[in-house]
């Protein structure tokens, strides 16, 4: 509105007199008429307001005790020739003049206004896109196109005119720059962590759950390996055992004969085998297995030390029975003979710590079966497993009774004392020919297992020393 008046104020002073006969003083309107149909055309803008500095201040008028109305302002002078309309004419014409001073005059306040508000959105424009760039760059410093685009003034605005013309269209450009890059710079800040590259934390995590799954297998695999020794470990628990205790009682043969001098036999069958301590390690293994049996006659010469119960001098356990053959004397119990698990009751007293023969004889046919104690039958049943045949490839055992085959020895039924000439028939003997064994005049060998040193093995501490049974007999 301002630079309205000011253009309207500029043409007045700037026309020349019309005469003695002036009109009244034109009114507002009539102004804005005027400065219509004075200016060439409305699409100069506002480039012809501009003028040389010098007619600032005589351009319009001044209040008493005040500055310049229109200090702001500056006119320039129309030419001379400008036609100045005659009062007839210019009468007679008035309402056509008018109304195209109105329009020019609403032409010129909305182009005004239009970049009054141009300006104001330009100068929010240019705060902003700065405020992001700082934002964004981190404290970027403002480049020398950004320092001074608060203080160029745009065409159009009525404040002190550019130095020269091309600096709005650097500006214009600056903006545009600024603009992309803050484009660019928005772009890329999103898409860095929604990115589909991987970042190096998670990289770091990944090859840890690697690492980890690794380690987790290899226990796993190592946990497994041990569980398997351990199985072995139990398995073999027996057989480590039985060699180690072979290897001490070889030892301990070896530290006796040391101490003792060399055994004073040569017959192969002239030893005795001495178990001093009842225990469930101490025993002797013969190394020949029973073929299957419908009978069998077994003896031996034996010499218990034991206080209470005789022990067990042999047992014979085969697979699928521990029982199958063993001679027992338990606790406060009778001496028992067990064929596959069935009982006989001995009448035999073997407890007087003194060599004694001993032989049992039995046959599958009703289970028939005879004890004899030094030649003389004390005893005698039938029904002791009738029918069962003595099953083959089993583990002969002396001074231990076998829960299992070949081990799971019982203390208290083990056997304490002396064993010697274990023999065993797949027949039964007559009442005469083992007679004749207890009395030493027949030297009759079993016709299934014999008595050898090379067939005997000891363990745990058990021992072999020389022995000759009639002698030992008589001095007993």
């Amino acid at each position: 509105m301002l630079a309205f008046l000011g253009a309207i104020i500029c043409i007045i002073a700037s026309a020349p007199p019309a005469g003695p006969a002036a009109p009244a003083a034109p009114t507002a309107a009539d102004n804005d008429s005027a400065a219509a149909a004075l200016l060439p055309a409305a699409d100069k803008g506002l480039g012809a307001l501009h003028g040389p500095a010098e007619a600032l201040a005589s351009a319009g008028p001044r209040l008493t005790g005040s500055t310049p109305l229109f200090s702001r302002f500056v006119c320039t002078p129309l030419s001379a020739e400008c036609p100045a309309a005659a009062p007839g004419p210019a009468a007679a014409a008035g309402p056509e003049e008018l109304l195209a001073l109105r329009s020019a005059a609403a032409q010129l306040r909305r182009t005004a206004l239009e970049q009054k508000e141009r300006i104001r959105m330009d100068q929010e424009t240019i705060r902003e896109l700065t405020g992001k760039l700082s934002r964004c760059e981190g404290g970027l410093h403002s480049s020398p196109p950004a320092a001074g685009l608060r203080a160029a003034p745009r065409p159009g605005t009525m404040g002190h005119p550019p130095a020269e013309p091309p600096a709005v269209r650097e500006l214009e450009e600056a903006v545009r720059a600024l603009q992309e890059r803050i484009d660019r710079i928005e772009q890329e800040l999103p898409s860095r962590p929604n990115g589909s590259a991987p970042t190096a934390p998670a990289l770091a995590r990944d090859a840890l759950h690697s690492k980890m799954e690794q380690l987790e297998e290899q226990l796993l695999a190592k946990i497994l390996a041990l569980q398997k020794e351990r199985h072995a470990a139990n398995t073999d628990r027996s057989q480590q055992q039985h060699d180690i205790e072979k290897e001490l009682s070889a030892l301990q043969n070896r530290v006796a004969e040391l101490e003792h001098g060399a055994p004073g036999y040569n017959p192969p069958d002239a030893f005795k085998v001495t178990i001093p301590v009842q225990n469930n390690y101490m025993y002797a293994r013969m190394k020949k297995s029973l073929p299957e049996l419908y009978a069998f006659t077994i003896c031996l010469w034996l010499k218990s030390k034991a206080l209470s119960g005789l022990g067990t001098p042999f047992s014979y356990s085969v697979p699928t029975q521990a029982n199958e053959i063993v001679l027992l004397e338990w606790g406060s119990n009778p001496l028992e003979l067990l064929i596959n698990d069935k009982v006989a009751q001995l009448p035999l007293s073997l407890k007087d710590k003194a060599w004694h023969h001993v032989c049992v004889a039995w046959t599958t046919r009703d289970g028939k079966w005879s004890a004899y104690q030094d030649g003389e039958q004390r005893g005698s049943g039938e029904n002791l497993a009738s029918w069962h045949a003595i099953k083959p490839q089993g583990v002969i055992i002396l001074g231990q009774e076998q829960d299992t085959l070949g081990g799971r020895f019982d203390a208290t039924q083990a056997f304490v004392g002396e064993l010697a000439h274990f023999a065993v028939w797949d027949h039964m003997l007559a009442p005469a020919e083992i007679l004749a064994l207890a009395n030493c005049t027949s030297r009759l060998q079993g016709n299934v297992i014999q008595w050898d040193d090379q067939a005997v093995e000891v363990f745990g501490g058990a021992s072999k020393a020389a022995f000759t049974a009639c002698d030992e007999g008589r001095k007993a």
